[in-house]
């Protein structure tokens, strides 16, 4: 097996849109559309899949989730898929996919992230098929700071394609946004200030390697299974090691502390040369803070751990493709993350 980077994105293909985990509430369906628009207005046809109810926790029944996302990554019409956001339970399609059936099809581009992770990481892991850790479909209208990109830029570039991306010194500290009140709302409101940290020690960071992870919150129950063998796919695919990302969406300290340990026992973090951590705005728990409960779990691998990444449920969003290789840099005065398609 090798990383199969699905083919650019062209004015004129397709973009599937369904909900593998969670669907978009009728209130929230005017922000659908004009993150649909926008897509539109890059040259695309989008097609928006039945699995879109929002009145459960779950779009649609897993046996219906499950099929229409097969259908739509196995379809070679269809070049990209982007669900509205994650969820909960998008592990209930686990068993249901055809692992086979998609390391055999043409690679289309999967984009998302959160629950989506639950997805996207098992299917570069077992397929070989890279996949796009980045801002949901919902989150598209929003203007990137300069710095980022956004997923239609990464889906469009050549294969071999290399791009830097540098943290842009801002990110929120407020709620979400009320997209029924506010649907074609465009810009974050970037009101804090900071940049990376590194958690391990002082110095400064170089560190190279093939790039997987995605959310603690949803990940972590598939630790030690296939569905999250990296050290499998590391001797596969990066006999120099890999760059390994987590990030966390709600869960205290305690739990992700609890989480993080569970992964590097299962051997998640065997093969990693570096681990970056996203921002989070989930909660410290009693004495012990997001950062503390990183450490407590991750620091004996002794490798740079590189906090308060934009790779998170904290925007703005550093879209993260699992499979590129990837190369950072951390010094006292510049953060860099480069990813090579390819």
């Amino acid at each position: 097996m090798s990383i199969r980077f699905p083919r650019p994105l062209r004015p004129g293909d397709r973009v599937g849109v369904t909900s593998p985990s969670s669907g978009v509430p009728k209130a929230l369906r005017a922000r659908l559309d004009v993150a649909v628009g926008d897509v539109r207005d890059r040259g695309y046809e989008v097609v928006v899949g039945r699995c879109m109810d929002g009145s459960a926790h779950i779009s649609a029944p897993a046996a219906e989730r499950a099929d229409e996302l097969m259908s739509m990554l196995t379809d070679p019409t269809v070049r990209a898929v982007v669900p509205p956001w994650g969820g909960e339970t998008a592990i209930d399609l686990i068993p249901l996919l055809d692992w086979d059936r998609l390391r055999e099809a043409e690679p289309t581009w999967l984009v998302g992230f959160s629950d989506l992770s639950t997805l996207m990481t098992p299917l570069t892991l077992l397929t070989g098929t890279a996949t796009v850790h980045g801002n949901n479909l919902m989150d598209t209208p929003y203007r990137v700071p300069e710095g980022l990109l956004t997923w239609l830029d990464i889906v469009a570039a050549p294969s071999g394609h290399r791009f830097t991306q540098i943290p842009p010194g801002r990110h929120r500290t407020t709620g979400y946004h009320d997209f029924a009140a506010c649907p074609a709302i465009r810009d974050y409101p970037l009101n804090a200030t900071g940049t990376w940290t590194r958690l391990d020690a002082d110095g400064d960071v170089t560190a190279e390697g093939r790039l997987i992870g995605g959310c603690v919150d949803t990940l972590a129950v598939l630790a030690g299974t296939r569905y999250l063998d990296t050290s499998a796919f590391a001797r596969d695919e990066a006999p120099d090691g890999l760059l390994v990302y987590v990030e966390v969406a709600d869960d205290s300290a305690f739990t992700v502390c609890r989480n993080l340990h569970g992964m590097r026992l299962a051997g998640c973090f065997d093969h990693a040369n570096a681990v970056l951590v996203g921002r989070t705005g989930a909660p410290n728990a009693g004495t012990l803070s997001q950062h503390e409960a990183v450490l407590d779990a991750l620091g004996s691998l002794g490798v740079p751990i590189i906090a308060d990444v934009e790779c998170g449920h904290v925007p703005p969003y550093m879209p993260i493709v699992n499979g590129a290789f990837g190369r950072i840099v951390h010094t006292g005065e510049h953060s860099e993350l480069t990813q090579t398609l390819g």
